[in-house]
C-alpha cells in the first residue's frame, strides 16, 4: 500500500508533468477561470505488481485446421489434433481442455490408453509424445524422436504397453509406452515383403493385430500390398497383392475377415481361408455404365466394419463419390444389410471414428454413434436410430457463421440477462435432433466454460440487394453487413452495431414480439466549403458562439430521403443500404428500433464509422470518422451535433491548418472480414487503422482521403507502417494529405469548463492526433419534457492533449474508485399496459460528488493513447500524473479494470506486451511479453474485462482466455475440471469353455517376452531420440501449489489403491464362481456318462 499526495496550485494552468503546449491546458476561448483554492488529493493505492500474472485459461472453439481424432471409450472423452500442434480434448458438456505441442508441428495421428488416463500424440516432426491427462492441466511425459525415418501410422492393442509405429519406409517399429524406449524387435519391409519382388511396397498405412490372435500384425503398405506378420515366428503367414493402393483396413471382430478401402473407390472383402483374391469387392458408388463400365470413383479415405446382435454389420465410409457427379458435398455413407444412407456433409471430411459399446476388438462391437470431424465442425451420427439423425452439439464450436471482426467482453453482468438470452435463443434452436443424451459424457465439470446463448442478424433490417444494383458493393468488396464494432449496455440491455457500410443499428430487447417499423435516419456527416477556415480567420473569427454552440445546427441535420443523384449522375445524399421501410413483424429478443446511415456526398463514399458510444440514461448516441463526429437522440429520433472536427475546436485549435488543394483520387473503402496471418498484410492492414495518427487537410468541398485505403497503394510504405514503426503526432504543423480521425468517444457526468461547479451531462471526445474534447449537454431531467424538449449541446472549447491517438477515457473519484456510466434500468416497451404501475424511465447515476464530501467537489479523468496515458483533476484540467507507456511499438487495446478491489489501466502493445499500471499513479504493475508476433486478428479482437480476466481469437475459429490476476492464476487448478476419473475397465465376454479351448492362444501371448529387452536387444540409438518430459514435475508442481495439494495427492493413492484391491477381490470372487460352475457341469457330466458304453457316445 502506498500514498501518493499531490498539492495543486490550481493558479498554474499545467504542473509539472503536464502535457504538451499549453492548449493542453487551457480553458475555453475567451473565458477566465477563477483559480481553486489548493487542496490535497490522497488516494491510497492497494494493488502491487504481486497481484499479477499472465497465464492463459482456456480456449474455446472449434480447433483450426483439425488433423486428427481419437476417442476413449471406457472415459468416454474425445482428443482432437490440430495443424498447428495443438489437442483439444473433449468430455461431457464443460469439459474442455487445450494442449500445445512446443514444437508447433502437425498432429498426425491420436492414440489414447483406453482408461489409463494418457494420450499419445505422433506429429508431423516424426514425434510421439506421451500426455498425462490424469492432471487438470496434460503435460509431456515423454517423447521419442525418430532421427531416420518418417512416422506414418500407429497402433496401440487395448491393454498393451507396446505401441506399433509404421513408417515412410514400410519398416514396423515398437515403441515401449511405459519408457517410451524403442524396442531391439523391428519388422523390416524386405522381410515382411517376399524376396522376389522387385518393388518397394510403400509406406505403412496400416496396422491392426487380429482379433482371434494378438500375435498375428496385419500390417497394410500403401501400394497394396498386405502382409499379416507372426510376431513369434517373425514370419509371414500370408502376402496380399493387390493393384489398387490401400487407405484403411477394418477387422471383422470375429478375426476371420478383413474389409479395405481404396484408392478406385471400391470396398474389398478378404477371407483368411483364402487371400489369393478377395471374398468381395464392391463399388457402393460406382454404377454400370451404358458401355458396360463402371463409373470411375473418387477413392474411399476409410472403412469401418463392425457388427451388430440384432441387427446386419454396419459399414461406414467417406468418400466414394463417382467423378462424374461435380460439386456434390463431401459425404459419409452408412451401408446397414442393403440399405445405403448418405450423409451429406458442409465442410470436407477430416477424420471419423465408430463409437461402439465395448473396448475388446474380439467381440460383436455394437456401435451407436459415429463422431465425424469436419475442417470446421464436429457431428455425431447416431446409429441406433434408422433415421441416422445427428445429436445436437452441445459445444460452443460455432462461435461464428463468418470470419470474426470484433468482440467484446463483459464480465459481472447483471444476473437477469443471461437466462433471459438463453430462453429466448433457445426458442430459435433448430429441431430434429436425437433424443438420446450426448455420448461423449466423460470427464468432470470446469467452472470456465462458455455458452451460446443468442444470435443476432444484422442483414434482417435491410432489404436484399437485386444482382447488379445495391451500392454497398462499391464501397466495400466483401458482404455489406459485415459488423465493424458493437457497443452494449447490459443494464438498459440496447444494443448496438456498426456496419461496414457506413451503419449503425440500435436494437431493444423485448420478452414479446411486436410488429414495428424500423425508423431510418441519414447523416451528412461532410464539411462543407463554407466551412473551411484558414489560420486568419481562426484567429479572428471562432467557428462557433458560446450561444449558438448549444443548440444543433439545422443544416447538419438530414432526415430519412430517397436516394438522388445530380443531372452529371454522381451519387449525392443517398445511403449505402436501403432500410426495410413497411411494417415487419419481429419475434421476441433483440428488435431494431432505428438505424442511422451515412450519406454518400458529390460523388464521394460515406467514411466508416471509427467510434461509437451510447448512454441509455442520456438517450443519445455518439458516433465519430475521419470527418468528424454526429450526436443523434435516439428517443426523439433526431440529430442533435453533426461536426467536423475543425468546428470542435474553435478557437482553441492547438494546430496551425494549412490548406490543400482538392483530393486527386478517390479510394474505395476496403474491408474488416478478411483476417490474416501474412506479415506483409498485417503491415498494410495496420495503414488503415482508423487510429494510424492521420491528420486533417482541407480542400474546398471539405471531403478526405479514407482512413482504410486500398492495400495494393500501400505496398512500398508497408515497412513503415508495420506495427513495430515508430509514430508521432507531435507536430506544430498540418500540412499532409491526411485527416483527423475521431477515435473515441464516452459519455459521462464531468465538468466541460473550468468554470463549471457540479458535474453536467458531457461528451469527451478523443481524435488521432491525441487532442481530447469536451462537449458539454444540457438534458431535461422530467421524463415528459425529455421526450419533447430538445437537448442541447455544443462544445466548449477545452482541449488536452497526449502523444499519439487516442484510445481510451475512464473516470474515478477523488479517492480513486472507478465512477460508472450512469444508465437506464431496463423496461419492455412493448410488455402490456398495466395502469397500476405506468412505465416510467428508471435512471441510475453515479456522480462525481455523490459520496465525496471530505473530498470535495471534482473528479480524475483518465486519458490513454497509443503512446501515452495521462490523468487530469476535473474541472481544473491540471495534468497529475503522465506515463509513457511505450516508445517503440504503440498500444492496441487499452481498458481501465477492476481487479483485487481496486482499479488499474490495462494495456496491449502491438509487440505482444501486456502491461497493467496502477492508477491514478500510472505506475507499472505488469509487463510481459505475451504474444512474439501479432496479427491483425488478435489486434481487432483482443480485449480486456473487469476480474482480471482477457480474451483474443487466437485463430479464425478459437477464443483464448487469459487471466493477469496472481488470484485467478492461483485458483486456475481448481476451477478447471478432471479429464480422467476412475472407472472400471468392462470385462470381456465370457467366450465358453469350447470356444476359447479351440480359439487359439490369444491370451497366452506375452509380448514382454518378444518385445523386452532380453529378447530382442537394444535399438539402434541413432534411429531414435527419448526426450524425457516435464509432465511428472509439472504434474507435482501444480497439486502442491493448493492449499490442499499434499492431501489432495494422497487421497488420490489412497483412492487408487482401493479401487484396485477392489478389483483383484472381485476378479478373485468371479473366478471361483467360474470355478464352482465348473466343477459343477463336470460332475452332471461325469455322472450322466458313467454307465454308457464307448459305443454309446
Amino acid at each position: 500500500m502506498k500514498k501518493f499526495r499531490k498539492v495543486l496550485d490550481g493558479l498554474t494552468t499545467s504542473s509539472p508533468g503536464g502535457t504538451i503546449g499549453s492548449p493542453s491546458c487551457g480553458s475555453a476561448a475567451g473565458t477566465p477561470t477563477a483559480a481553486p483554492t489548493p487542496r490535497e488529493i490522497d488516494v491510497q493505492e492497494t494493488l502491487v505488481s504481486e497481484n499479477f500474472q499472465l497465464c492463459k485459461t482456456v480456449r474455446h472453439g472449434f480447433p483450426y485446421q483439425p488433423t486428427a481424432l481419437a476417442f476413449d471409450p471406457v472415459q468416454k472423452i474425445l482428443a482432437i489434433g490440430s495443424r498447428s500442434g495443438g489437442v483439444r480434448i473433449l468430455g461431457r458438456p464443460g469439459v474442455d481442455c487445450y494442449c500445445q505441442h512446443e514444437s508447433g508441428a502437425a498432429v498426425l495421428q491420436l492414440q489414447f490408453l483406453i482408461n489409463e488416463g494418457a494420450l499419445v500424440t505422433a506429429c508431423a516432426d516424426d514425434t510421439l509424445h506421451l500426455w498425462n491427462l490424469r492432471q487438470r492441466r496434460p503435460a509431456v511425459l515423454h517423447s521419442l524422436k525418430f532421427n531416420r525415418e518418417r512416422i506414418t501410422f500407429c497402433h496401440l492393442p487395448f491393454q498393451s504397453k507396446w505401441l506399433y509405429v509404421g513408417t515412410e519406409r514400410g519398416n514396423t517399429h515398437i515403441v515401449n509406452i511405459e519408457s517410451f524406449i524403442l524396442s531391439g524387435y523391428v519388422i523390416m519391409w524386405n522381410k515382411a515383403i517376399e524376396l522376389s519382388t522387385k518393388t518397394h511396397p510403400g509406406p505403412v498405412v496400416h496396422l491392426s493385430d487380429s482379433p482371434k490372435d494378438e500375435g498375428k500384425l496385419l500390417i497394410g503398405f500403401e501400394s497394396g500390398t498386405i502382409v499379416q506378420w507372426d510376431l513369434r515366428a517373425k514370419k509371414a503367414d500370408f502376402r496380399i497383392y493387390y493393384d489398387e493402393a490401400i487407405h484403411s483396413v477394418s477387422w471383422h471382430h470375429e478375426g476371420k475377415q478383413f474389409m479395405c478401402s481404396h484408392s478406385d473407390g471400391s470396398l474389398t472383402l478378404w477371407n483368411l481361408r483364402n487371400t489369393t483374391r478377395p471374398f468381395q469387392v464392391t463399388f457402393p458408388h460406382g454404377k454400370i455404365q451404358k458401355d458396360g463400365r463402371k463409373e470411375s470413383c473418387k477413392p474411399i479415405l476409410k472403412v469401418e466394419y463392425k457388427t451388430s446382435r440384432s441387427s446386419e454389420p454396419f459399414v461406414i465410409f467417406s468418400g466414394g463419390l463417382s467423378y462424374d457427379k461435380a460439386g456434390r458435398r463431401p459425404t459419409l455413407t452408412i451401408m446397414h444389410g442393403k440399405a445405403i444412407t448418405v450423409l451429406e456433409m458442409d465442410y470436407p471430411i477430416v477424420e471419423f471414428m465408430v463409437l461402439c459399446e465395448t473396448p475388446y476388438n474380439n467381440e460383436v462391437q455394437e456401435p451407436y454413434a459415429v463422431v465425424v470431424l469436419l475442417e470446421k465442425d464436429l457431428i455425431v451420427v447416431d446409429l441406433t436410430q434408422s433415421n441416422f439423425p445427428v445429436f445436437e452439439n452441445p459445444y460452443p464450436m460455432d462461435i461464428h457463421e463468418s470470419p470474426v471482426t470484433c468482440t467484446a467482453y463483459f464480465a459481472d453482468c447483471p444476473p437477469d440477462i443471461i437466462p433471459i438470452l438463453y430462453s429466448i435463443g433457445a426458442k430459435h434452436k433448430k429441431t430434429g435432433y436425437s433424443q438420446k443424451e450426448w455420448p461423449i459424457s466423460g470427464g468432470t465439470w470446469t467452472l470456465v466454460t462458455l455458452q451460446m446463448l443468442y444470435k443476432l442478424k444484422t442483414s434482417k433490417v435491410f432489404e436484399k440487394p437485386k444482382p447488379g444494383e445495391g451500392r454497398a458493393a462499391e464501397l466495400v468488396e466483401e458482404d455489406p453487413f459485415a459488423v465493424q464494432m458493437v457497443s452494449w449496455c447490459p443494464q438498459s440491455r440496447i444494443f448496438c452495431v456498426v456496419g461496414i457500410s457506413a451503419h449503425i443499428i440500435l436494437y431493444r430487447f423485448s420478452k414479446y414480439d411486436a410488429n414495428t417499423q424500423i425508423v431510418s435516419l441519414e447523416v451528412r456527416l461532410q464539411c462543407e466549403s463554407e466551412d473551411v477556415i484558414s489560420p486568419s480567420e481562426n484567429e479572428n473569427n471562432p467557428c462557433f458562439s458560446e450561444q449558438g454552440s448549444h443548440s444543433p445546427q439545422p443544416h447538419h441535420q438530414h432526415p430519412a430521403s430517397p436516394g438522388n443523384r445530380t443531372p452529371e449522375g454522381i451519387k449525392d445524399s443517398i445511403p449505402c443500404l436501403k432500410v426495410k421501410d413497411r411494417v415487419v413483424r419481429v419475434p421476441p429478443g433483440y428488435q431494431s428500433e432505428l438505424v442511422i446511415q451515412l450519406l454518400w456526398v458529390d460523388g464521394e463514399p460515406p467514411q466508416q464509422i471509427t467510434s461509437l458510444d451510447i448512454n441509455s440514461a442520456y438517450g443519445l448516441l455518439a458516433f465519430g470518422n475521419c470527418n468528424g463526429v454526429a450526436v443523434v437522440d435516439y428517443l426523439q429520433k433526431t440529430i442533435l451535433l453533426c461536426m467536423s472536427t475543425l468546428d470542435l475546436y474553435g478557437a482553441a485549435d492547438p494546430y496551425q491548418r494549412l490548406t490543400r488543394s482538392p483530393r486527386r483520387n478517390r479510394q474505395s473503402t476496403s474491408g474488416l472480414t478478411e483476417l490474416t496471418d501474412n506479415q506483409q498484410s498485417i503491415d498494410m492492414e495496420r495503414s488503415k487503422s482508423p487510429t494510424s495518427g492521420n491528420l486533417l487537410t482541407h480542400t474546398h468541398t471539405h471531403t478526405c482521403t479514407s482512413h482504410y485505403q486500398n492495400p495494393y497503394s500501400l505496398y512500398e510504405n508497408s515497412r513503415e507502417n508495420s506495427f513495430s514503426r515508430s509514430r508521432s503526432s507531435s507536430v506544430s504543423s498540418i500540412d499532409r494529405d491526411t485527416k483527423e480521425a475521431v477515435t473515441t468517444l464516452q459519455f459521462g457526468e464531468s465538468y466541460g469548463r473550468k468554470s463549471d461547479a457540479l458535474p453536467t451531462p458531457c461528451l469527451w471526445v478523443g481524435t488521432s492526433l491525441g487532442v481530447v474534447l469536451l462537449i458539454p449537454m444540457s438534458i431535461p431531467t422530467d421524463q415528459e419534457e425529455r421526450m419533447e424538449e430538445p437537448v442541447t449541446i455544443g462544445p466548449s472549447g477545452a482541449v488536452l492533449m497526449l502523444k499519439s491517438s487516442v484510445l481510451r477515457f475512464a473516470f474515478l473519484d477523488l479517492v480513486g474508485a472507478l465512477i460508472q456510466s450512469p444508465y437506464e434500468v431496463w423496461r419492455d416497451l412493448n410488455a402490456p399496459e398495466d395502469p397500476d404501475r405506468p412505465r416510467r424511465r428508471k435512471l441510475v447515476h453515479f456522480s462525481p460528488s455523490s459520496s465525496q464530501d471530505a473530498c470535495g467537489d471534482g473528479h480524475l479523468a483518465v486519458v490513454c493513447s497509443e503512446r501515452q496515458a495521462k490523468v487530469f483533476l476535473m474541472p481544473s484540467q491540471s495534468c497529475l500524473f503522465v506515463h509513457n507507456i511505450t516508445e517503440s511499438s504503440f498500444v492496441l487495446r487499452a481498458d481501465v479494470v477492476s481487479v483485487c478491489n481496486s482499479v488499474c489501466l490495462a494495456c496491449f502493445c502491438a509487440n505482444g506486451h501486456v502491461m497493467t499500471l496502477s492508477l491514478p499513479s500510472l505506475r507499472p504493475l505488469m509487463d510481459v511479453n505475451y504474444l512474439p508476433l501479432t496479427d491483425m486478428r488478435i489486434a481487432r479482437t483482443f480485449c480486456f474485462t473487469n476480474g482480471g480476466q482477457a480474451l483474443y481469437l487466437s485463430s479464425p475459429t478459437e477464443i483464448q482466455r487469459i487471466t493477469y490476476s496472481q488470484e485467478m492464476c492461483d485458483n486456475l487448478q481448481e476451477m478447471l475440471g478432471e479429464l480422467f476419473t476412475p472407472i472400471e475397465t468392462p470385462e470381456a465376454q465370457n467366450r465358453g469353455f469350447l470356444k476359447g479351448f479351440f480359439g487359439g492362444n490369444a491370451h497366452t501371448f506375452d509380448r514382454e517376452e518378444l518385445f523386452g529387452e532380453a529378447a530382442a536387444g537394444k535399438a539402434s540409438r541413432s534411429l531414435a531420440q527419448h526426450i524425457p518430459g516435464q509432465g511428472g514435475v509439472e504434474g507435482m508442481k501444480v497439486a502442491a501449489s493448493g492449499a490442499v495439494g499434499e492431501l489432495a495427492r494422497a487421497r488420490i493413492a489412497l483412492d487408487e489403491r482401493g479401487q484396485r484391491l477392489g478389483e483383484l477381490e472381485e476378479r478373485t470372487a468371479l473366478m471361483m464362481t467360474s470355478a464352482e460352475t465348473f466343477s459343477k457341469h463336470a460332475h452332471e457330466l461325469m455322472l450322466k456318462c458313467k454307465d454308457k458304453k464307448w459305443y454309446q457316445f
